[in-house]
């Protein structure tokens, strides 16, 4: 399965080999189990303001900026975009709202998987939708000795979020790579959408509620149904590469 998605990848790419370099991970739903907090806020906060955002549908929206989601419920159900700001107010709503929930714990697995990129001689990278000023020093804090600061692609980084291929191509700017040098690793269809659209082999780990199908047709090259699995198969998926 695993040699037919890379070389169905090849094919369509037209690279005789990936000549894998890095990782590049998204945060929320494959780091920590965080997504289930953010769908809560975002509802919560919708609500305030006399919006209707279903948890459901907030995993559908998971990796997009949160001017891009706020405005996606504003024109539906106001017929209008938001002000910058609305868009500053609500998100604030919803930053603390968050943030007054329950801290999300490491996403089991994730941490050994990380410790085997490591230990191959990889660069893991992280590539998130996220703007937490505290962003490093809580991977930091959970995975020791992982991540640098300059190998990071945050909210901050880029001009449009995902399913927009740019923070990927961000991170092959920053890590210094080609898109055959990396292997994309998300649990959300924007960010498959977005990792394909950068020409990168593209794992997803579907970790929430979505159907399988919903990530395999945004492109996924392969699929993993958790963190645990993927680290348990790691030295049998990474052999298929060298």
């Amino acid at each position: 399965m695993l040699r037919q998605a890379i070389d169905s990848y090849l094919a369509t790419h037209n690279y005789n080999r990936i000549d894998l370099k890095a990782v590049l991970f998204d945060m929320d739903g494959v780091l920590f189990d965080s997504m289930k907090n953010h769908a809560t806020a975002w509802h919560e906060a919708m609500k305030r303001y006399d919006m209707h955002l279903s948890r459901e549908e907030a995993y559908m929206h998971e990796g997009r900026t949160g001017a891009s989601t706020i405005n996606i419920v504003s024109i539906r159900q106001r017929q209008r975009e938001a002000t910058e700001e609305e868009i500053k107010e609500i998100y604030q709503t919803k930053s603390e709202i968050f943030n007054s929930l329950p801290k999300a714990e490491r996403m089991p697995g994730a941490y050994e998987l990380l410790k085997q990129v490591k230990a191959c001689g990889l660069i893991p990278m992280v590539v998130t939708g996220s703007g937490q000023k505290t962003l490093l020093e809580r991977l930091n804090r959970n995975f020791p000795d992982i991540f640098k600061a300059e190998l990071m692609v945050t909210a901050f980084d880029v001009k449009y979020g995902k399913p927009n291929p740019e923070p990927y191509l961000m991170a092959l700017q920053k890590g210094g790579i080609k898109a055959n040098e990396a292997i994309v690793v998300e649990n959300a269809p924007l960010g498959v959408r977005a990792g394909v659209a950068a020409g990168i082999f593209t794992v997803a780990v579907n970790t929430g509620p979505l159907p399988d199908h919903v990530l395999l047709d945004e492109g996924a090259n392969y699929l993993f149904h958790s963190m645990t699995e993927f680290s348990e198969k790691w030295n049998s998926f990474y052999q298929e590469y060298k």
